[in-house]
């Protein structure tokens, strides 16, 4: 009888045991599956852009980039689009990103986007701008989540800080700018006296000349470095459109940099021949002192994001240091 009640006990506690334990599981495994729940939520952000507030889900690894400038920002990055807009000229890339651009997808033009093309790409975000698509804006949206720049002109640092937020790489992009910035430095103080010097900018494209001011992509490098510009472009504007002969003193300075937007018909290229040999042109202190110097225009202008304008202070470096 003592030994039935000694088993009883035994058998009893065993059981406890046995309970105690299957009850810890149940709250690791509880634990386990609300980490997994709380690590999923975690992944999830908001980016603030020109059309509103988006929220996408994890770090993209399929992004659409719908401007010039934002596919240059993609690939300082590290982040290679699965698909974008041509250049403005290249077939279909300009040649200082053709490299890197062999697996991505032509989507269009930044004034004709196809919708089609983006939506087969299966993206996980799409990058586009207010100035450029607006009209397109839901569309996109229904596609992928979609982050809008407001514009495309001056500083293009700005764009550049919302796409490193866009593409979950704000530290990467901290990094790019504050290199970036560590260059201007450098080099204003190796030019010197030298940014006394009035730099003057033109641009020749196809029926049209320009003489460019400030809130440029180039204008804004220049004011970065602290270089001086005449008079007619130290103004916070964009450019003098549809110059004419008798503006061309607006184009006189100590040293003068043009570019030309050539698109294959020859047509910028005259127009650039024939302002260059024009008495009135020649008879400039800038042209007369032979500091008319010629420049990339997709450097100098229409790429207008991070590559560029480090290519740009190449040039700068080239001209006034070596």
């Amino acid at each position: 009888m003592k030994s039935k009640s000694i088993l009883s006990i035994l058998s009893f506690v065993l059981i406890f045991i046995l309970a105690a334990c299957g009850g810890n599981n149940n709250e690791g495994n509880s634990a386990g599956k609300n980490d997994v729940k709380e690590s999923a939520e975690d992944t999830s952000y908001t980016v603030e852009h020109a059309m509103g507030t988006t929220t996408i889900e994890k770090t993209p690894e399929r992004v659409v980039i719908l401007t010039n400038e934002g596919t240059e920002a993609l690939l300082e990055l590290g982040l290679t689009p699965v698909g974008a807009v041509q250049s403005w000229t290249g077939d279909p890339w300009y040649d200082h990103i053709a490299d890197e651009m062999k697996d991505t997808q032509v989507v269009g033009l930044e004034s004709e986007v196809n919708v089609e093309a983006i939506a087969a790409l299966k993206p996980d975000l799409i990058i586009g701008n207010k100035m450029r698509q607006e009209q397109i804006y839901e569309q996109l949206s229904a596609i992928a989540p979609t982050v809008f720049a407001e514009d495309l002109r001056g500083n293009w640092k700005n764009n550049f800080e919302l796409y490193a937020k866009a593409v979950n790489q704000e530290e990467k992009g901290k990094e790019v700018i504050d290199a970036y910035d560590s260059r201007i430095a450098d080099l204003k103080e190796q030019l010197g006296d030298k940014l006394n010097m009035k730099v003057s900018m033109v641009r020749f494209m196809a029926g049209d000349v320009r003489i460019y001011q400030k809130d440029s992509f180039s204008g804004v490098i220049l004011e970065q470095l602290g270089f001086a510009r005449p008079e007619s472009q130290d103004v916070d504007e964009f450019a003098i459109k549809g110059a004419t002969k008798e503006q061309m003193p607006l184009m006189d300075g100590d040293i003068l940099f043009y570019f030309t937007y050539e698109t294959g018909d020859g047509a910028a290229s005259e127009l650039e021949k024939e302002w260059l040999e024009d008495p009135l042109f020649k008879n400039l202190e800038v042209a007369k002192k032979g500091e008319v110097h010629k420049v990339d225009d997709v450097i100098w202008n229409t790429a207008g994001g991070v590559k560029a304008a480090n290519l740009m202070l190449d040039d700068i470096e080239d001209t006034f240091l070596k």
